[in-house]
């Protein structure tokens, strides 16, 4: 017999804000997190050095995930790590190339639009993950050879997730975002939010990932990003975080930490966040937005995976002495697509098991045989036919 004792549906009113302050109003535990070095601003900090120990040992490598998994669910939602990229010249020459894409979005007059900022104030380089493999694959290579974001990103999604990346620049006097949710219903409008079931605001949080690398060092004065630690627990916030009580709550008692070039921070998309003011007069506040999809879900953007591949492959081959076998997965991880599906079962048959081979386990294969680019390519085309509906 079915349980009525709960609505299906959350309502256009939704929401308690008193529930939400004492959701809120949690502190944040060192003893309770083992595995995090620090607690500042009611979220958890853990250091880079003690992740790169961590990921080569399976048990400490599945301890520290489990943690991670536990503190963007039911934690505050939000965890950062710093020296997350200890790589300062690759991530200057990573900015370097984001610039210059900035510039010549300048040049063309091109608006590149944001989703919670007011014109002007940011700029945005769209497609980053796509743009940065194809100008420059071997900086790419090393960038996300990172055991950071690989590690979190499985910690939250499992395998076969599919990063996408989008750079946002907030220059001198850019006023702050208003505070919001993410991705996937985060970008809804309230209409379009109550035709999806409770249970749907709930799951939803667990198919995308947050992230954002600090190109530069981030004082407060140049307003790194506003948290409210735990939202995520508000059922209703995905309605309810417009509404005016729930936006002076967010202004009066929100977090904000400071971070340092390298460092990192990952966080729920359904914690209450937003850009803050950058008040500086000389600090451009640069970072890279790190958007991690679920294989089970639909990323943000549209990456053409088998160009970046095109681009990458023969710098893997040529220099794959250069990285241990793990932070090969790890760029693989972060280019290829990792999922068997979808694709045309009538051509691509599953072969040992219940599924096709997915896009990376031809690179995997491919990088361990030394396959030459061109046959690699001719490997990558057919592959690619196969999944298509109307093969070329």
């Amino acid at each position: 017999m079915a349980n009525n004792s709960h609505e299906s549906w959350v309502k256009v009113d939704a929401g308690n804000i008193d529930e939400f302050i004492a959701q809120v109003s949690v502190q944040t535990q060192l003893s309770d997190w083992p595995l995090a070095s620090a607690v500042e601003q009611n979220l958890l900090v853990y250091t880079g050095d003690d992740v790169r120990a961590a990921s080569t040992n399976k048990s400490a490598r599945h301890a520290l995930m489990h943690e991670w998994a536990q503190a963007l669910s039911v934690g505050p939602g939000i965890v950062a790590i710093s020296n997350a990229m200890p790589d300062l010249d690759s991530i200057d020459a990573t900015s370097a190339l984001f610039t210059n894409i900035i510039d010549e979005q300048h040049q063309l007059g091109q608006n590149t639009g944001d989703h919670f900022a007011k014109p002007g104030a940011n700029d945005r380089v769209w497609n980053a993950l796509e743009k940065h493999c194809v100008a420059d694959p071997s900086g790419f290579a090393k960038y996300y050879a990172n055991d950071v974001i690989a590690m979190i990103s499985q910690a939250w999604l499992g395998r076969g997730y599919q990063i996408t990346a989008q750079v946002n620049r907030v220059n001198p006097g850019g006023t702050a975002q208003k505070a919001h949710r993410d991705y996937h219903l985060g970008f809804m409008s309230p209409e379009e939010i109550l035709e999806f079931p409770a249970h749907v605001h709930t799951f939803g949080q667990m198919l995308t990932l947050q992230g954002a690398i600090a190109h530069c060092d981030m004082p407060l004065e140049s307003g790194p990003t506003l948290y409210m630690p735990y939202s995520q627990l508000h059922l209703e916030g995905f309605i309810s975080f417009n509404r005016d009580e729930y936006q002076a709550y967010f202004d009066e008692n929100r977090k904000q930490m400071a971070l340092n070039k390298g460092d990192m921070v990952f966080f729920n998309p359904a914690v209450m966040h937003a850009a803050g003011h950058n008040k500086s007069t000389d600090i451009y506040r640069l970072a890279n937005l790190l958007q991690v999809s679920s294989a089970f879900g639909r990323s943000i953007e549209t990456v053409d995976r088998a160009r970046m591949l095109r681009s990458l492959y023969p710098v893997l081959l040529n220099e794959k002495s250069n990285f241990s076998h793990q932070h090969l997965k790890n760029i693989v991880a972060a280019v290829a697509e990792g999922y068997s599906f979808p694709t045309n079962l009538d051509l691509d048959p599953p072969t040992n098991g219940m599924a096709p081979l997915p896009q990376s386990a031809i690179v995997q294969a491919a990088l361990s045989k030394n396959t030459p680019a061109d046959q690699f390519n001719a490997l990558l085309s057919a592959h690619t036919n196969r999944r298509s509906s109307v093969p070329i």
